[in-house]
């Protein structure tokens, strides 16, 4: 399974600019639909698009393994 790193992410931002960063103000920078970003964060196994990861990696200058990691089907329960 993979597990999304969203609002690790997010909470970095937050801590390096000192302000919050919030769904809203994500998705005007990132073109993703606020729900959209809601459910890559909050929902286990959520399946997305790969734009949506790129936009998100441009966004925080991440690596695609900075944003999301593949997780064992056995360990993702317990998560």
């Amino acid at each position: 399974m993979i597990r999304f790193r969203l609002k690790e992410r997010v909470a970095d931002w937050e801590f390096k600019h000192g302000k919050k960063l919030t769904l809203e103000t994500l998705a005007k920078e990132t073109g993703i639909h606020r729900t959209t970003l809601s459910k890559i964060g909050n929902i286990r196994g959520y399946n997305t698009t790969t734009d949506n990861i790129d936009a998100i990696c441009l966004f925080f200058q991440c690596e695609v393994q900075d944003l999301m990691e593949c997780v064992p089907n056995d360990d993702a329960s317990s998560s």
